[in-house]
C-alpha cells in the first residue's frame, strides 16, 4: 500500500482554531460537503473554510479561536456574497451567546462539531458563485498536485 501524505499546517493558524478546523470538516463531511481552507476570495479576504456540496450549496465557515477574537471581527458580513450560507464555528470555552445571530453557529473540538444554529440560505450570484467554485477547484487541485510532487509545485 501507499505512503499517506498529508498537507503540511500553513501555520497561520493557532492550535485551537487547527482543531476547530479538524472538527468542522468532519462535520461537513458527514454532510457531503468537500471543503478547503484558507481560500482566498475575489475581494483579496480568506476564508477560514469554504465547503461545497454536489448541489453546488456553497458555505463558508468563519473559525473564532476565543471570545477576544469573536468580538474582534467586524469583516464577517463581507462574506455573505461569496457563499449561500455563513457560519461561526467555536470552542466549546466561547459563550454562544456572543455569536451575531446573523449567521449560523457550529461548536467544534478536534473529533467532531454540532450545529447549534442553522445558517440563513441566501443565495449567492451566480457570477460570484462561478469565481468563487473556480477558485476552490484551483486551490483543491494546486494542493493535491503540491502533495504529489512537492518541488514542482508553485506555492499557493
Amino acid at each position: 500500500m501507499g505512503q499517506r501524505l498529508f498537507l503540511p499546517p500553513d501555520g497561520r493558524q493557532s492550535e485551537m482554531a487547527t482543531m476547530i478546523a479538524r472538527g468542522v470538516r468532519r462535520l461537513l463531511r458527514s454532510r457531503g460537503f468537500s471543503s478547503v481552507t484558507e481560500l482566498p476570495l475575489v475581494d483579496g479576504r480568506r476564508a477560514d473554510i469554504v465547503a461545497v456540496n454536489s448541489e453546488g450549496v456553497v458555505l463558508i465557515v468563519e473559525i473564532k479561536s476565543s471570545p477576544a477574537d469573536l468580538r474582534a471581527d467586524r469583516k464577517w458580513r463581507d462574506y455573505v456574497a461569496y457563499c449561500d450560507r455563513l457560519y461561526f464555528a467555536i470552542s466549546e470555552a466561547t459563550p454562544v451567546e456572543i455569536a451575531p445571530p446573523d449567521a449560523g453557529l457550529i461548536v467544534a473540538d478536534s473529533y467532531g462539531a454540532e450545529i447549534l444554529r442553522e445558517a440563513n440560505l441566501k443565495r449567492m450570484t451566480s457570477a460570484s458563485r462561478r469565481a468563487l467554485l473556480l477558485r476552490f477547484a484551483q486551490a483543491a487541485a494546486d494542493r493535491l498536485h503540491r502533495l504529489a510532487d512537492p518541488a514542482g509545485a508553485p506555492d499557493a
